[in-house]
């Protein structure tokens, strides 16, 4: 079946990163819903921030989907949030310049915006993080498992661990 015959799917996915030492090792997460049935990534890399682990949980989730969806991505990165609704907008404007010189992490915000732009429509929220929300605790887990995985050696950059999926889903939650 092509991607025109699918009928749009509504998908929830809550995202994380973490890191242990700012630089340093760094795990991703997502959580994602999809008509009652569940799935999730994580992985990691070596060498990064924080902020490059939120943003890399954005960007592989959207990036997982096989299917243009209709998506609604919970974050606690404010960074995320905020960067993606609003600071990008001036950042593009601007030839990717700030006041102090050039955009952080611009790579990832341009793959971030790429990845976006390939859904029906994205929507972004933010979720206080540890607070109790039980997919986002999720989401926290899977990012902490990505970076537990580097510092012990049995990930290296770039691993994507999938959870479980259902078959009714799988077509939306598998790459091609």
């Amino acid at each position: 079946m092509s991607e025109t015959d699918k009928p749009p799917v509504f998908v929830e996915i809550w995202t994380d990163g973490s890191c242990k030492k700012n630089p340093g090792p760094g795990g991703y997460g997502a959580y994602f819903l999809c008509k009652g049935k569940t799935s999730s990534i994580f992985g990691g890399h070596s060498h990064v921030t924080n902020n490059q682990m939120e943003m890399f949980a954005a960007i592989t989730a959207l990036e997982h989907l096989k299917y243009p969806c209709h998506v609604k991505i919970y974050s606690d990165s404010q960074y995320v949030i905020n960067g993606i609704t609003q600071w990008i907008h001036g950042w593009v404007k601007k030839g990717w310049q700030t006041v102090d010189g050039p955009v952080k992490n611009r790579w990832l915000w341009k793959r971030l915006m790429k990845a976006k732009n390939r859904h029906i429509k994205v929507e972004w929220q933010w979720v206080r993080g540890h607070a109790g929300n039980k997919f986002n605790e999720e989401a926290d887990g899977l990012a902490n498992q990505g970076t537990t995985g580097i510092i012990k050696g049995e990930l290296s950059d770039c691993d994507v661990f999938m959870g479980q999926e259902e078959d009714e889903n799988s077509d939306y939650l598998l790459f091609s």
